[in-house]
């Protein structure tokens, strides 16, 4: 059974710094190039960074590109998002997704397994 699990959310100052983890098991994901999007509040998820499988290439929304960086341990299959210079408008549920290519991808509909979320909360 593949999951994902996110972890490393939480209540941080604006201006802060957060890291979240993705740990995946049931397959290897070494792959697959992967994500993670997040869901504002009464808001839709929308794309934040992804990675390819190789980690050679990484795309990033434009709110956060310079303060976000996501990077991928093949060997742990896990993928990690460093969070700097947070905002209050960074405040949503953050989820990370493996794609179905290689490729980093900003479509939600690119990604084929989801994790259940974690929650991060900027105060300002």
């Amino acid at each position: 059974q593949v999951q994902l699990v996110e972890s490393g959310g939480g209540l941080v100052q604006a201006g802060g710094s957060a890291t979240l983890s993705c740990a995946a098991s049931g397959r290897t994901f070494s792959s697959y190039g992967m994500g993670w999007f997040r869901q504002p509040p009464g808001k839709e998820r929308e794309f934040v960074a992804a990675i390819s499988w190789s980690g050679d290439s990484r795309d990033y929304a434009d709110s956060v590109k310079g303060r976000f960086t996501i990077s991928r341990d093949n060997a742990k299959n896990t993928v990690a998002l460093q969070m700097n210079s947070l905002k209050p408008e960074d405040t949503a549920v953050y989820y990370c997704a493996v794609s179905f290519m290689r490729v980093p991808l900003k479509v939600p509909n690119s990604y084929r397994y989801w994790g259940q979320g974690t929650q991060v909360t900027v105060s300002s």
